[in-house]
């Protein structure tokens, strides 16, 4: 049993994350045989992802505030705290906050065969994408 040192808060890349995201790391594999990678991110009001697609799919489980997803299908959903939000393997997707507050989500997700493949970031999202206009 270890416990495992706290890394520090980071400002994702503006690239694919408009907006204000900063990332906590909570879990990161530790040997070759593990995959789960497990972060806190924090969306400022209006901030988003870019379109991106996970090889292996994520979990993302709201902890405060209301989180906006979306699909390519037009597909928009609001989730609230407590509630868990699952994404399928290669499902392309975006992530933001939702109105004027803060909103924070615990990002699950595992790891390719090959890391570098682990997530796919795409073009960033319009406001329609947003607002979900097909």
């Amino acid at each position: 049993m270890q416990i495992q040192p706290q890394k520090p808060t980071s400002l994702n890349p503006e690239a694919q994350f408009p907006g204000q995201v900063w990332v906590d790391p909570i879990v990161a594999p530790q040997t070759d045989d593990q995959r789960v990678t497990v972060a806190k991110v924090r969306f400022a009001p209006g901030a988003r992802t870019a379109w991106h697609h996970h090889a292996r799919g994520q979990f993302l489980h709201v902890t405060e505030g209301i989180a906006r997803f979306g699909t390519r299908d037009g597909h928009v959903v609001d989730v609230h705290p407590g509630q868990t939000i699952s994404i399928a393997p290669g499902e392309e997707h975006f992530h933001a906050s939702s109105g004027d507050t803060f909103m924070e989500h615990i990002a699950i997700l595992e790891a390719a065969d090959d890391p570098a493949e682990t997530t796919t970031w795409l073009e960033q999202i319009s406001d329609d994408d947003y607002n979900g206009a097909a």
